[in-house]
């Protein structure tokens, strides 16, 4: 893949700049017009409240992945569509409070949200929660498809981080539009080197990430 001479140096500066590690970047810096809305950076999410680590609502991810990511933007914008990002690198420690948010089993202030129909005590054994994410390898991300004119999320037939078989790539019980809506998702994200996680049609990871091995555990700020 080739990219222009400013995007290369525009992320090695910005990495610089941060003093992220090595081979990370502040994707804004990249793709200043894209749309980033990290959940767990707020209160909308299943946990109901902002979770550790994240310290401000930036974008970090690999430079390897920041790559990709910008081919996929620059091919939606054609069709008057941009991408927004739901979550990208996730400290180990963010982990970690998922963690011990699950074992509070009386703590269910957004179960009717995002996991109305699995028991909490059942969110481990279920893979819903677990001690390591790809994410904290930097080069895994959760996103979905909006409009370019008002900003809105195209229909995927769930909302995004839905504990259930409804946020399935290939549930069938939805509508066509939604079903062509993760189509176009699923298709674009693969066409530029990203694989998906089939329970999670928001779900994607960069082939051949640079970091396959390493949880990262530094803040997001």
């Amino acid at each position: 893949m080739k990219y222009s001479l400013f995007f290369l140096i525009y992320v090695t500066y910005a990495s610089a700049f941060a003093q992220l590690p090595e081979g990370f970047v502040y994707v804004e810096h990249a793709i200043p017009d894209l749309k980033v809305e990290l959940r767990y950076y707020t209160s909308n999410n299943f946990v109901g409240s902002p979770v550790k680590g994240y310290e401000s609502n930036k974008l970090i991810l690999t430079e390897a992945t920041t790559k990709a990511l910008k081919l996929v933007h620059e091919a939606l914008q054609k069709q008057n569509l941009c991408l927004m990002v739901y979550d990208g690198y996730r400290p180990q420690q963010a982990v970690n409070h998922f963690v011990l948010w699950a074992r509070k089993l009386n703590d269910t202030i957004n179960k009717h949200i995002f996991y109305p129909n699995v028991k909490k005590r059942n969110l481990f054994k279920a893979g819903y929660i677990a001690s390591k994410s790809g994410h904290s390898r930097g080069s895994t991300l959760d996103l979905t498809i909006i409009n370019a004119n008002t900003g809105e999320p195209l229909d995927m037939g769930s909302p995004y981080d839905f504990f259930g078989e409804a946020s399935w790539v290939d549930f069938d019980r939805i509508t066509d539009k939604q079903k062509a809506n993760r189509q176009l998702l699923q298709s674009i994200m693969l066409k530029h080197n990203f694989r998906n996680y089939p329970k999670e049609w928001w779900h994607f990871t960069l082939r051949s990430e640079p970091f396959p091995d390493t949880y990262f555990d530094f803040p997001i700020k």
